[in-house]
């Protein structure tokens, strides 16, 4: 039902623009205009699978400098500091280039487009993973710690079965955040050809020479990916916060 409403609303809203405005190129009723925007949408998938495979790599790392931080030894929370402070300080971009470039100089290997941009913005977006994780953790109330002590748990057994789902709970409307940002940042991996949407848009760009016409179509493509994020994540909220108070006694 959608595709057809939108298929007859948008040629009579791009038909009434007038000025030297070309919106024939994105146009769904003409052939041309569908070859334009199926060109566009088929970048969809690489920016997806590019978000979800750095967020994933992202918690993961952004979980050990976490744990690292409460560490008893010192090197352990200076590492935890150093690696914060240096991949907050580092724009995306620069680091996209770095391990593109010059990773494979250093350590002698080949890496390869999807790898090297993941490995880039997980290892920039780790460094606030770590941070909004130390909080959630901390926010923890102390007679959670102690209680499972008392039960005679290990330290990775209390943070396993005890803190990290209590601490992931509280934190996880910033963490929805940072999947936000990490999809309107996985646009820079197309400076290295990666073929996400702003690749594609701009190969189109400089094929039918209308940027104006290709990044309103961007954009909106950008808009309704986010918007279902954001509506997936308050969605997520809401049903682990119901399925808390359900196990709260009566």
């Amino acid at each position: 039902m959608m595709p057809r409403l939108a298929a007859a609303v948008l040629p009579l809203a791009l038909g009434g623009c007038g000025g030297n405005w070309g919106w024939h190129v994105v146009n769904p009723a003409d052939p041309r205009g569908q070859a334009n925007l199926r060109f566009m949408v088929d970048g969809l998938w690489a920016t997806v699978s590019l978000s979800l495979a750095a967020m994933a790599v992202s918690l993961a790392l952004g979980l050990v400098v976490a744990l690292a931080g409460f560490a008893r030894a010192r090197p352990l929370r200076w590492f935890n500091r150093c690696w914060v402070e240096l991949f907050r300080a580092v724009p995306i971009l620069v680091m996209i280039l770095w391990v593109f470039y010059g990773l494979p100089v250093v350590l002698d290997i080949r890496i390869g487009i999807f790898a090297a941009a993941v490995l880039a913005i997980a290892v920039c977006d780790s460094a606030f993973e770590a941070e909004i994780l130390r909080a959630g953790i901390q926010s923890i109330e102390r007679g959670q710690h102690e209680a499972a002590q008392a039960l005679g748990l290990t330290s990775w057994q209390r943070y396993r079965h005890v803190i990290l789902p209590q601490a992931i709970r509280r934190v996880l409307p910033p963490i929805g955040n940072q999947l936000v940002y990490v999809v309107k940042m996985s646009s820079l991996a197309s400076v290295i050809g990666y073929q996400e949407l702003t690749r594609r848009a701009n190969e189109l760009v400089v094929t039918v020479f209308r940027p104006l016409e290709i990044y309103t179509i961007l954009v909106l493509e950008y808009l309704v990916l986010i918007l279902l994020i954001s509506w997936g994540v308050r969605r997520l909220e809401r049903r682990m916060g119901a399925d808390q108070r359900q196990g709260m006694p009566g």
